[in-house]
């Protein structure tokens, strides 16, 4: 796998020699946060307003604000920014988090995770 040269908005991925895919650093933010939405004791997605400092709730549609992506050299950076369930154990979910998506990312793309950063951006009561 390597950086596509051309645009930092996709990865090129390699292939047999016949032809080449890439997949775009979007595809695999909303593959992030839909795993990210699927973890126990994980509430949403947060987006943190730079000017006011308040914390967001985002919708199902755009989760991916909540997470950042950075490729280097054929690896994954992930960070999250989360809101979880009032009294589930952060660190439990955090780990969680970090399995799951690491096997499902590295299951989608083919990809190592080399590392996943979690912001508790806040905490909120389940319905």
């Amino acid at each position: 796998m390597k950086e596509n040269k051309k645009s930092k908005k996709s990865v090129a991925l390699e292939n047999d020699g016949i032809g080449e895919t890439s997949i775009s650093i979007e595809a695999i933010k909303q593959m992030a946060g839909s795993v990210a939405m699927e973890c126990f004791g994980i509430v949403g997605m947060a987006s943190v307003g730079v000017k006011d400092g308040l914390v967001r709730l985002l919708k199902r549609d755009s989760m991916t604000k909540g997470v950042e992506i950075e490729i280097t050299e054929g690896e994954i950076y992930v960070s999250f920014h989360v809101v979880v369930a009032y009294g589930v154990s952060i660190i439990a979910v955090s780990t969680n988090l970090i399995e799951n998506v690491s096997y499902k990312l590295e299951e989608y793309t083919g990809m190592k995770v080399r590392h996943v950063a979690i912001y508790v951006e806040g905490v909120r009561p389940v319905d």
